[in-house]
């Protein structure tokens, strides 16, 4: 029996389908990981905000892609009993079989790297075990799935198609939504990185502060004496609210900096790194060794200025 020919609409049904489909795959074993790292941290790694990284775009993907594979899948399902002969036309084959392969090599792929960080000695943290059991999960799931199709499974049972194609619509919700509660809403992500932006302004000025100590043996007695027209330095002002930073002078060589906080954080929540400064030669200027600690609100940061470790410029 000669095989029905391929139309225009047969292949670009597919292509979308199977585009829509690996693409959110991708995108949702991404995301998980994302949660995955968020939850477990590795202490030898930089955290960045989560949301300054892939995974507004993995969401995104998840959202519109799914919807948009399931509603194909549907109508490439509907054509299919309609004209059961669209059912072998090869776009269709090649695009099950492919799908069947990818999973069959992820899951070995993903079972032979389990294998090796354990035949070498490595240690199988929480992180790394839950990583490899999502793909793991994933690909099974998409294997069992596209062989049932193969097999005709779904055609005789469109129920529990339409059923599967609810869990997957559910599944990509559940996993975006579920971001809000692991890392925190945008709007969360937002207040976090104006209170870092805050904590490196909060920086740079107490920098100034020591410098123009080192320099005139004096502290200055407002923010507004900082402001230098050659090296370009003007006292930042908080991002969220316009206004000027606090700053007062609680004895020669002690001075507090004051700012409001949407959240609570410290030193290691900080994202951003702080604007370069200028520090004298032998000052020993070391950020690490100030403490940023801050509660929800306003909070002052309490410094003295020790001069065997800041000595005053020679001049």
């Amino acid at each position: 029996m000669d095989r029905p020919k391929i139309t225009p609409k047969d292949f670009f049904l597919w292509l979308g389908a199977m585009v829509a489909l690996y693409w959110s795959v991708v995108a949702f074993i991404l995301l998980i990981f994302n949660y995955i790292d968020y939850a477990f941290p590795n202490a030898l790694s930089y955290a960045p905000d989560p949301y300054e990284g892939g995974m507004p775009y993995e969401m995104a993907s998840i959202l519109v892609l799914v919807p948009v594979y399931i509603a194909l899948s549907l109508f490439i399902r509907r054509a299919i009993a309609q004209d059961p002969t669209r059912k072998d036309v090869w776009v269709r084959r090649w695009a099950v079989i492919l799908t069947l392969f990818v999973a069959g090599v992820t899951v070995a792929v993903d079972v032979i790297t389990l294998l090796t960080s354990f035949f070498r000695g490595e240690e199988l943290t929480t992180a790394f075990l839950l990583k490899v059991l999502v793909v793991l999960a994933v690909a099974l799931v998409g294997f069992a799935y596209f062989a049932a199709d193969l097999k005709g499974y779904w055609d005789r049972y469109r129920q529990r198609e339409r059923f599967a194609c609810v869990a997957l619509g559910v599944l990509a919700l559940v996993s975006v939504v579920a971001g809000f509660f692991i890392v925190g809403t945008p709007s969360d992500a937002r207040l976090l990185r104006l209170d870092n932006q805050k904590i490196s302004d909060l920086q740079s000025i107490q920098w100034q502060v020591v410098n123009y100590w080192q320099a005139k043996q004096t502290l200055p007695a407002a923010l507004s004496d900082l402001s230098d027209p050659i090296s370009g330095f003007i006292a930042p002002t908080d991002p969220q609210s316009g206004d000027a930073y606090g700053y007062k002078t609680t004895g020669e060589l002690s001075f507090d900096l004051c700012a409001v906080f949407s959240k609570s954080g410290d030193a290691a929540g900080v994202s951003r790194a702080p604007a370069p400064v200028s520090y004298p030669a032998g000052s020993g200027a070391d950020l690490s060794a100030s403490s940023w600690s801050h509660g929800a609100g306003e909070t002052c940061f309490e410094r003295t200025i020790d001069p065997e470790k800041y000595p005053p410029l020679k001049k």
